[in-house]
């Protein structure tokens, strides 16, 4: 326990500093000057301090509303001594902050007494302060821990779709960074772009549902099979419904909206505008984007400058033109994400 002891008098502080180092040790500062113990204060942490309340430039009760302002100070055992037994200035004293009066001239045993009370006190303080703490980390270490577990469920479950889908997996990363990149450049907090680069590699969650025939398809779907195609938005928000995380949730409106058109002409309810949730708005422009710089069985993969071209032709109509504009204001970034090479799979 760390001791400050403040009085103009030097008689008085040597006096209160003898009888303190029997009850608090050798770690006693003592100061004559208030506003030199002030400056002290913002450089060490007391644990206890001692205040006269009459002193040039600053009493006692000045001290220590300009001690209590201080956010480290709030709980720190305040202990005034006077000569002035008012009641009004005890009650002022009181409001400011100090915790104790010790009246002059005063007893040695009193003050060694008050002092022990208030020592444990803030021994206590410290202790439990110092649990809190200990508590808060490990909370935020379970915490982190379960929100790694959920990210790697996902994008295994992600990458699993993928694979059914006739693709390396590769696929969602890649819109999974471009919709991150895109919120970057809409202007989204950290946390929003974080959450939508999570959430996107589920937009085709209900195409396990697809029969392999329609997903494989080499050509042009008929009626019936592109009906039963659209099917996976309503399929994959229903095997996400009802989700406790914030993940999940954004996850289940990803899915179900990702197909829906600025211009009111998607499915499944031909939203239209800002109707469209953000989140699907921006995954409708990333996967897009990336399908049509990907060969599947029905096309070949479009160059990069063709599809960005494609992209941008459809802002106002397929896509939000403030998502088509954050796209090309980061599309050097992007265009670098597509021309990295594709990792290796791994042999079993």
């Amino acid at each position: 326990m760390h001791v400050l002891i403040v009085d103009d008098s030097r008689s008085s502080l040597a006096l209160l500093g003898s009888i303190v180092r029997e009850v608090a040790g050798d770690n006693i500062d003592l100061c004559l000057n208030p506003l030199e113990a002030l400056d002290r204060c913002d450089l060490y942490q007391y644990d206890i301090v001692l205040v006269d309340h009459i002193m040039p430039e600053m009493d006692g009760i000045a001290f220590t509303q300009a001690l209590r302002a201080c956010t480290r100070y709030r709980t720190v055992p305040i202990i005034m001594v006077t000569s002035d037994i008012d009641k009004a200035i005890r009650i002022e004293a009181i409001r400011v902050g100090a915790n104790d009066f010790l009246t002059k001239p005063f007893d040695a045993i009193e003050l060694k007494a008050r002092m022990g009370n208030l020592l444990a006190l803030r021994m206590a303080q410290v202790e439990l302060a110092d649990q809190a703490k200990h508590l808060a980390r490990e909370v935020e270490k379970a915490t982190a821990h379960l929100l790694a577990r959920e990210e790697e469920i996902i994008w295994r479950l992600a990458r699993a779709i993928e694979y059914r889908d006739g693709d390396t997996g590769e696929h969602v990363s890649r819109v999974a960074t471009i919709c991150q990149i895109i919120g970057e450049g809409l202007g989204l907090s950290p946390a929003q772009c974080r959450m939508i680069y999570l959430a996107a590699p589920l937009h085709d969650v209900g195409k396990i549902a697809i029969a392999d025939a329609i997903l494989s398809k080499p050509g042009k779907l008929s009626p019936d099979e592109l009906a039963r195609m659209r099917q996976h938005v309503t399929i994959g928000a229903n095997i996400l419904s009802n989700g406790d995380s914030e993940l999940i949730q954004t996850a289940e409106l990803i899915a179900l909206r990702h197909h829906e058109k600025w211009d009111g002409t998607g499915y499944p309810d031909g939203l239209m505008g800002e109707a469209i949730p953000l989140e699907a708005r921006i995954v409708a422009l990333a996967d897009v984007f990336d399908a049509l710089c990907s060969e599947r069985p029905y096309k070949r993969a479009w160059s990069l400058e063709e599809a960005y071209a494609e992209v941008s032709r459809c802002s106002g109509s397929h896509f939000d033109p403030a998502c088509v504009a954050a796209f090309q204001s980061r599309w050097c970034e992007i265009r670098e994400l597509m021309n990295q090479p594709e990792p290796l799979a791994i042999s079993a």
